[in-house]
């Protein structure tokens, strides 16, 4: 069976050494012919990717199905070896092949397209922007998504570390990273932390949980010799999924009783509680969660076990110093995690 071959004219230029092309093409074809390769879970050039963020993706779909279109780019870095776009006279023929181009830039709002073609059909006959790439190195896709983020939003300064691993020991590193998860955990609506983060220049009264605290609580665990790396969770998706889903787990267990949101009660809203938490978190719940090889939010509920009734609260900690403080949260927490344990004649010896 022949290929489908897309023929029209193009742009051909430099990106620094890179050649690139630029051309215009069907929502549909460009659909078919691309995939994302995501960084630390595909093992093949060029995966620079993010996971997808279903909440973003849906968001693109409306934005679609209300009649709007993208106007930038979608880079794409072609990886097919059998077959390869053609240039010739200011014209390129692309094959129209699945999965023969990996997505640089633009892997949600292809996402989104694709789910707002389900709704309507039409939408893959629309035209959209597209600078194709052909056959780019891991570092050479890294420096191109690095570049246009850096430009277009705010990234994670760590990010660089997770796309060039030689740069790892690098002295700044880790507090990058914890500020990024400080971010994450402010940012992210799931986040149990969501707008509670104090970050300089803020506003007064914006924020509760101070960011040295965030920052000082991880910064030694996430180094290249720390907890994190050395229980195999060294990229920052998967570092900060851990300390999200466990917070949810402790929010899980405070919104049974209504006392999550409620500042005069809640003792992880204080810079003390949020460190405690940290330190059972590093102490003794990622060496159990990768013993069972998972760091889902039901996984760290099942390890919390927290009984109703019995939560620590804000009222506990009053008179106590912020050393005390950090302690009584630890000792709260690792209690309940002894509970758990079998009794002394169900062990084996």
């Amino acid at each position: 069976m022949a290929i489908k071959r897309h023929k029209t004219k193009a742009l051909k230029s430099k990106f620094g050494k890179l050649t690139v092309f630029h051309l215009t093409m069907k929502v549909k074809d460009v659909i078919h012919i691309s995939y994302v390769a995501v960084r630390g879970k595909d093992d093949e050039e060029g995966a620079v990717q993010r996971l997808l963020n279903r909440q973003r993706i849906l968001s693109i779909k409306s934005f679609v199905l209300e009649g709007n279109m993208f106007f930038n780019t979608f880079i794409l870095n072609w990886t097919n070896e059998k077959v390869k776009p053609e240039f010739s006279d200011g014209e390129i023929t692309v094959p129209i092949v699945p999965s023969a181009s990996q997505v640089i830039d633009g892997q949600h709002r292809l996402a989104g397209l694709s789910e707002a073609m389900k709704d309507d059909e039409k939408i893959g006959e629309q035209e959209i922007l597209v600078t194709f790439c052909i056959g780019l190195t891991t570092r050479e896709a890294a420096l191109i998504f690095v570049n246009i983020n850096s430009e277009q939003k705010p990234v994670p300064k760590s990010l660089i570390y997770d796309l060039f691993g030689e740069m790892e020991d690098d002295t700044n590193h880790a507090i990058n990273r914890a500020t990024d998860i400080a971010e994450d955990l402010n940012n992210n609506e799931e986040s149990a932390y969501y707008g509670a983060i104090k970050f300089p220049g803020k506003a007064r009264g914006v924020g509760i949980i101070d960011l040295s605290a965030v920052v000082t609580s991880l910064k030694k665990h996430l180094e290249t010799d720390g907890v994190f790396a050395n229980h195999k969770l060294t990229n920052l998706q998967n570092q900060k999924m851990a300390i999200l889903n466990y917070f949810s787990a402790l929010k899980f267990y405070y919104d049974k009783e209504d006392l999550w949101s409620n500042r005069a009660k809640n003792p992880f809203f204080t810079n003390a509680g949020f460190i405690g938490a940290i330190e059972h978190l590093v102490s003794k719940l990622i060496s159990k969660c990768a013993e069972n090889k998972s760091f889902q939010v039901a996984e760290f509920k099942k390890l919390l076990d927290l009984p109703k009734g019995e939560l620590l609260l804000r009222a506990d900690l009053k008179n106590l110093e912020g050393k005390s403080q950090r302690k009584a949260v630890v000792e709260f927490l690792e209690s309940h995690l002894l509970k758990s344990l079998p009794d002394q004649d169900e062990y084996k010896f």
